[in-house]
């Protein structure tokens, strides 16, 4: 494995990015900027390698981006209540920066922070310790994200994070990709499939009722191969809120730590396949409903919505208020310990 280095100075310091290459001339390029991924170059069922993970042309547009492309958020990624949640008899109030609620750990989070990094043989390593308070979360915690790139096209991404208070926790990677390439337009003809036979119904303001309800005769089942725009208009309530899929898929046959099938998204004009595996019991599927605006991409254009879909593989949103969802608490002496991969093949 071939691992290049070099830093790019941005207003908040240099970023590192590190380019890993197997020997099909594969490769992935991470980012310190919140332990992101920035590029994924993998083949066509015709051996044409291209780019299908969303980013931007300048490495320093990722600071504050709204889509979080790529990047790492936490320390609570996804939505909490109204910025609030308790553990014990203490609540803990959040920055509010998603309507009522708050978003991916607030305005800043992991995601807008530039990691320590460093590399060896396979993979690469990013290191972030969040002070305790730090957006009104309690504990210390120190966050680990690796990276393992393979020769069969195989990106291992593991979280981890450790606290010295107890805490709540939940990590996942946000990459949109587009298997035609990262500058091909929409990706509502991709095929998707989720081994997931419930979803999560959440309110207008995206957060959970509590009830986990099945897939069966809704737009939200993927239980069989179906092209992502196929009912993503549908008259659904759902639909409407977000302008398209934006929602928290249960997994099936979730067990702690053991990896399962999440996910199958595939494209028939270019014949990539991307197999998503997890240790997590849920995946968050947005379908990029709110991409325009975005910085400008690497091949020089804002991308447009439904440019890129992420399958974000992670604990249920708002699980600290909801005793039935699998419980994201993090005490002193446990490690919270996940994996997601990304396996890129053709057909």
């Amino acid at each position: 494995m071939d691992i290049e280095k070099k830093s790019v100075k941005s207003p908040k310091g240099d970023i590192t990015l590190y380019t890993l290459t197997n020997k099909t001339g594969a490769s992935v390029t991470v980012s310190s900027l919140g332990a992101g991924i920035v590029s994924v170059i993998v083949p066509d069922r015709d051996g044409k390698l291209a780019d299908v993970s969303l980013g931007y042309a300048n490495p320093a547009d990722y600071f504050g981006d709204g889509p979080c492309a790529g990047k790492t958020p936490g320390r609570y990624a996804n939505r909490i209540a109204k910025g609030r949640f308790k553990i014990g008899n203490k609540e803990y109030c959040l920055a509010i920066n998603n309507g009522p609620n708050a978003l991916h750990g607030g305005p800043e989070g992991f995601m807008n922070r530039i990691w320590e990094s460093e590399a060896k043989g396979s993979h690469v390593k990013f290191t972030y310790t969040s002070a305790d308070g730090e957006e009104g979360y309690p504990g210390e915690v120190k966050a680990t994200v690796i990276y393992t790139w393979n020769d069969d096209n195989e990106l291992k991404i593991e979280l981890l994070a450790e606290s010295d208070k107890k805490t709540v926790v939940n990590l996942t990677n946000h990459a949109y990709f587009n298997l035609d390439g990262e500058d091909s337009g929409t990706v509502l003809d991709h095929e998707l499939q989720l081994f997931a036979s419930r979803w999560l119904p959440t309110d207008d303001t995206q957060i959970p009722l509590g009830e986990i309800a099945e897939v069966k005769d809704t737009p939200m089942d993927f239980t069989a191969p179906k092209k992502i725009g196929k009912e993503i208009h549908a008259d659904f309530d759902a639909l409407k809120i977000g302008k398209g899929y934006d929602h928290c898929w249960v997994l099936d046959g979730w067990h702690k730590h053991t990896i399962i099938k999440a996910a199958r998204l595939w494209s028939d004009k270019s014949g990539r396949v991307l197999d998503v595996l997890t240790t997590q019991p849920g995946a968050q599927v947005y379908t990029g409903n709110w991409l325009g605006g975005s910085p400008v991409g690497k091949s020089g254009r804002p991308y447009n919505d439904y440019d890129g879909v992420a399958i974000e593989c992670q604990g249920f949103p708002d699980a600290p208020n909801h005793r039935n969802f699998p419980c994201q608490l993090l005490g002193p002496g446990e490690l919270y310990d996940q994996t997601i991969i990304y396996k890129f093949s053709t057909k």
